[in-house]
């Protein structure tokens, strides 16, 4: 079966700062959150790899922007790493060397046909102001951020059209505060809700900036909602899933592009005491600066039923307190990553903002499948023959292009990744890439299958998808 490809539709790639530069030319100080806990726990990411190499996209990033151009992208999503775009966090002196590089990485993927996305923030708060202010829990670093965002945009304003504020805001603090499975393993559930809301304030600040600034383009915010599946039809499963995508998902939605917070959410944070008390003034700058797009991050679906056990009160709250995660029997899984495939996630989610957020315009930011071992698919020439990789893109991609029959106003699909890349603690244990990165020193490139099959997609703009047999 044929799916054509609306021709407006994009089909790009994306990738992170941290993810691919390699500390080459970061001067002492510059260190990030990510960069910290590497140092820190070394021994939790995949064999010792980390940013501090990564791909050498630093020195390497024209020989990937070729890369592109031999594809056909059009489309690139990378981000600005805040801890070296400054050499002074307070006085806001920026690093010249490296705001150049970031120039000239748009100038040269401009030159090559290929549109950038820059998002301001990937994980990238600075060390120093986690030491110094206990980073988004301080009102002083929101309006940090706010400078560092006026002066991106004036810098790379002229060319860049499409801004992301954040990717995946709510990811950090639920890993180190919420669940504490990151360094530095604080469990804070207060402090949880109130990063969650202090980078809301952060991007809607952002937003005010960018569009006082009369630029032409657009701005909003990469989102990880979860499509969040309920075990059963019975009125408890139903409500352990509306609970999670009060917490996880509307958490974000509401305010950012409806311009408030669902009330249910604001009785449950005060009845648990973990609200955030915002100022009338805070709600307002929410309210009168959403987002004008969204990129949204999907992977795998969540799933989860009523809890069956009475809640411990001597453990600080946790939404889990109304949920349970349900392991659906016979899934089919990515056993590299640990995470179902189902790519009927796209067209739901698709279904789910049209419905609940109306007809904001969309991308699907990241989406892709990491697999261990790679070389074991290598043909005689050296090329990884990833069909695993085709097959996933096609399913999900014909999900999405079903919703956007259906009237979903989704403007195009980022894979994750263009090339390999660092991921967190999993390094480069799982590969995303169209482009093979080899972990020599030169971290050299090669094409992989799915690169020539992607760029096929761009050029012929039609997908072919095997139509299951009715029986087997």
């Amino acid at each position: 079966m044929k799916i054509n490809i609306p021709e407006n539709f994009i089909l790009g790639a994306a990738s992170s700062a941290w993810q691919t530069e390699g500390w080459q030319g970061k001067k002492d100080g510059q260190d990030s959150f990510i960069d910290s806990w590497y140092k820190e726990e070394r021994f939790v990411w995949h064999e010792g790899y980390g940013p501090g190499v990564a791909t050498r996209f630093m020195e390497k990033y024209q020989e990937d922007v070729d890369l592109m151009k031999e594809i056909h992208l059009t489309h690139y999503r990378t981000s600005i790493n805040w801890s070296r775009f400054f050499v002074d966090y307070e006085n806001l002196v920026v690093d010249e060397s490296y705001a150049q590089h970031i120039d000239d990485v748009v100038d040269a993927l401009i030159e090559a046909g290929v549109e950038p996305i820059l998002c301001l923030e990937h994980y990238e708060v600075p060390t120093y102001l986690m030491k110094k202010y206990d980073g988004w829990s301080s009102k002083k670093v929101v309006e940090l951020y706010a400078s560092y965002a006026r002066i991106a945009f004036e810098r790379y304003g002229d060319r860049v059209k499409q801004w992301f504020t954040f990717n995946e805001p709510i990811v950090t603090q639920t890993r180190c505060y919420l669940d504490a499975i990151r360094w530095p393993h604080e469990q804070n559930t207060k402090k949880w809700m109130l990063w969650n809301f202090h980078k809301t304030l952060a991007s809607a600040k952002a937003i005010e900036i960018y569009h006082a600034g009369n630029y032409s383009g657009r701005i909003g915010c990469i989102l990880n909602p979860e499509m969040v599946y309920p075990r059963s039809s019975s009125k408890e499963d139903q409500q352990a899933a509306h609970i999670y995508d009060l917490f996880y998902n509307q958490v974000y939605f509401g305010p950012m592009v409806l311009g408030h917070y669902p009330e249910e959410l604001i009785q449950l944070c005060k009845k648990h005491d973990i609200y955030f008390y915002p100022t009338v003034e805070e709600l307002a700058t929410i309210q009168e600066n959403t987002c004008d797009f969204l990129g949204v991050n999907q992977y795998y679906p969540k799933r989860v039923k009523a809890p069956r056990f009475a809640w411990n009160a001597n453990t600080p709250f946790h939404p889990e307190m109304y949920y349970e995660p349900f392991d659906l029997p016979g899934k089919q899984m990515n056993n590299s990553r640990g995470w179902e495939i189902y790519p009927e996630i796209m067209y739901d989610m698709a279904m789910y903002l049209q419905k609940n957020y109306g007809d904001i315009p969309w991308v699907v930011s990241e989406n892709g499948m990491g697999r261990e071992n790679e070389e074991l698919f290598m043909d005689e020439q050296g090329i990884v023959q990833d069909d695993y990789r085709i097959e996933f893109i096609s399913k999900h991609l014909e999900q999405l292009l079903r919703a956007v029959d259906a009237g979903a106003n989704c403007e195009g699909y980022m894979l994750w990744a263009f090339t390999d890349c660092v991921s967190p603690m999993n390094a480069f244990k799982n590969r995303y890439g169209l482009v093979r990165i080899e972990l020599n020193e030169q971290r050299s490139r090669s094409l992989k299958k799915s690169a020539t099959w992607y760029r096929s997609l761009i050029d012929e703009r039609v997908l072919a998808v095997s139509e299951d047999p009715e029986f087997k």
